[in-house]
């Protein structure tokens, strides 16, 4: 499966965007999660969807991000409110994570990432 991450771009410090993961099969039995890199910092884990549709999110964006996914379309969408300054890297989608879904080696395949930058 390939992963094609979109939707990233230069916001303002309070706003939002909508990061969208399309896949290029099925991935309806799949763990899907994002993470994000700022330069300078090691691949960090922003949030996780289960195959069932449970989210879970790191405390760092819990109550402003929501992961969602539609197996319709096999997309994953990541809503990101209230952004803040420290939230601008580059965000990657990732599939079929196990058990670790907070950890980036627990994922088989990646997107090529969608570069968010927010403003102060």
């Amino acid at each position: 499966v390939q992963l094609q991450a979109s939707g990233g771009g230069l916001v303002q410090a309070g706003g939002s965007l909508r990061l969208s993961c399309a896949a290029s099969g099925r991935i309806r039995s799949h763990t899907m999660g994002w993470f994000r890199q700022a330069p300078g910092k090691e691949r960090e884990y922003v949030a996780a969807i289960l195959w069932i549709g449970t989210p879970y999110y790191s405390d760092s964006v819990k109550s402003r991000f929501t992961i969602s996914r539609d197996d319709t379309r096999n997309t994953v969408y990541l809503q990101m409110n209230n952004l803040k300054p420290e939230d601008a890297a580059v965000y990657y989608c990732a599939g079929n994570g196990g058990s670790y879904y907070y950890t980036p080696d627990d994922y088989d395949y990646w997107g090529q990432g969608t570069l968010v930058t927010v403003s102060s």
